[in-house]
């Protein structure tokens, strides 16, 4: 699984002109499943990303977590994240088919909802349009393969 983790003041997500999500503090997610990737996985990752110590503390420094600020998340299906560069024409053979990457994509998002997280997403699949104002900023990239 690869995610893009972007800390953010607000985040929102629309379908066809109606926001289905949308978040105050907290971080936007955007992820991606890979054909090998499993449950596993996204139980790991989900853990991985909920303890992320990115926000700052008192001192100005980045020691807390999403829990230390009642931070949210809102979670986005990106498939493009398995894009092969090669060529100037994106291909999208190395993500996951649906029928893999939507149960893992909702795995993950159960996974952030039972560690007490107010969780919000997108539609898996849909055509999307995400809005986003960083704070910092500060973008974090995991690759479950390289963890």
């Amino acid at each position: 699984m690869r995610a893009v983790v972007t800390r953010v003041s607000r985040a929102s997500v629309s379908i066809g002109g109606e926001t289905v999500g949308k978040i105050d503090r907290g971080f936007l997610v955007l992820l991606g499943v890979g054909p090998k990737d499993t449950e596993e996985q996204a139980a790991r990752l989900a853990d991985k990303v909920c303890g992320l110590r990115v926000f700052e503390d008192e001192n100005g420094k980045m020691n807390l977590n999403l829990a230390s600020v009642g931070g949210e998340l809102l979670i986005i299906s990106q498939f493009t994240l398995y894009a092969d560069l090669k060529s100037r024409r994106p291909g999208f053979s190395g993500a996951a088919g649906p029928e893999l990457a939507q149960p893992l994509y909702e795995r993950f998002i159960a996974e952030c909802v039972s560690r007490g997280f107010h969780t919000e997403h997108g539609s898996f699949g849909a055509d999307m349009q995400v809005e986003s104002v960083n704070d910092g900023p500060v973008t974090l990239v995991f690759d479950t393969d390289l963890v």
